[in-house]
């Protein structure tokens, strides 16, 4: 059994975690900077919203990439003249939307495989891939209310099930340029943010839980807060758990979705990363419908504890694109 009184606070690195929270919250202050002052803070160039992708760099720019934002396909062809009618509508937009979608355009004549594989009948044919799950939009060259309808929704899906927030661009940068850091001002939740760190660190997990959620209750768009949230709820679940027991049930039963979500959670608190990572993905494989897509959500809630820049989150993000596609 577990100690009651156990702190966890030596077992995940808490001060990794704020510091992730931390550069994700100020991604998000800098896109609202960004947009009024028509620059960005660690921003991308316009130009790198719309890139040519074709068979060899399709894992890379389309599946991995769809993990962080969504990529919206666009397959064309020089021959195809309604392509040149819809194809400059989306550039035109994917730079309008600032970074909450990528435009891939496929040139179908140089990529039959992909063609096929996506079953395009005729084209163009516009797909969106978020989280490596591949989803038609529309063929034909649709009138512009309708496809701002489609990537108004696309957009909303993307953050509100998989987190997915998308890009800080800057309105001023030159194709190719580096992200230019801004010094973001303080926000007016610094006090409570830090109340719920310092209730982290002292393994008070209900109190962490409490002072992140008193942030989303007037701010449900922080992104430190629901990441911070995210945190505080999987040591929460973990500290109540037998370590023995979840361990059995994951043993005894490989295609149970709970059973899994459970033991990563004691994977990834005891510091096995890539077992939890590993575990999950395993799962995603085994399971379909209702249970796929709620381990599927566990392990991204995962890779934000962990933290983006983690190569081990990079290297799962690629497996589970995988798995999903």
């Amino acid at each position: 059994m577990q100690p009651r009184n156990m702190s966890m606070s030596g077992v995940v690195d808490l001060a990794a975690v704020k510091a992730a929270q931390e550069a994700k919250a100020k991604a998000e202050q800098a896109r609202a900077e960004a947009a009024r002052q028509g620059g960005g803070g660690g921003a991308v160039s316009p130009a790198s919203l719309v890139i040519d992708v074709d068979e060899a760099g399709f894992e890379r720019d389309v599946l991995q990439r769809s993990t962080e934002v969504p990529v919206v396909i666009d397959f064309w062809a020089e021959w195809c003249e309604p392509c040149k009618q819809l194809s400059p509508v989306l550039e035109r937009l994917a730079v309008e939307y600032a970074g909450r979608f990528v435009l891939a355009k496929i040139d179908v004549d140089a990529n039959q495989m992909l063609m096929q594989q996506f079953g395009i009948q005729g084209i163009p044919a516009v797909f969106a891939v978020v989280a490596g799950q591949a989803l038609p939009l529309f063929q034909g060259a649709a009138a512009e209310a309708q496809i701002r309808e489609t990537l108004d929704q696309l957009v909303q899906v993307a953050e509100q099930r998989f987190g997915l927030t998308g890009l800080v661009v800057d309105q001023d940068a030159e194709p190719g340029a580096a992200p230019v850091e801004h010094e973001m001002p303080a926000g007016p939740y610094d006090a409570l943010l830090e109340a719920a760190v310092q209730a982290l660190d002292a393994g008070d997990f209900g109190g962490a839980v409490q002072a992140y959620r008193n942030v989303l209750s007037d701010d449900p768009g922080n992104t430190e807060a629901k990441l911070g949230l995210a945190q505080a709820e999987l040591l929460q679940r973990v500290q109540g758990a037998d370590p023995v027991k979840v361990r059995e049930e994951a043993a005894e039963k490989p295609k149970d979705a709970q059973a899994q979500i459970a033991a990563a959670d004691l994977d990834l608190v005891g510091g096995h990363v890539e077992d939890a990572f590993g575990r999950l993905i395993d799962t995603v494989q085994r399971t379909a419908g209702d249970d796929r897509d709620a381990v599927r959500v566990r392990l991204l809630e995962l890779f934000e504890v962990v933290g983006a820049d983690d190569p081990r989150v990079t290297a799962a993000r690629r497996a589970l694109a995988r798995a999903l596609f």
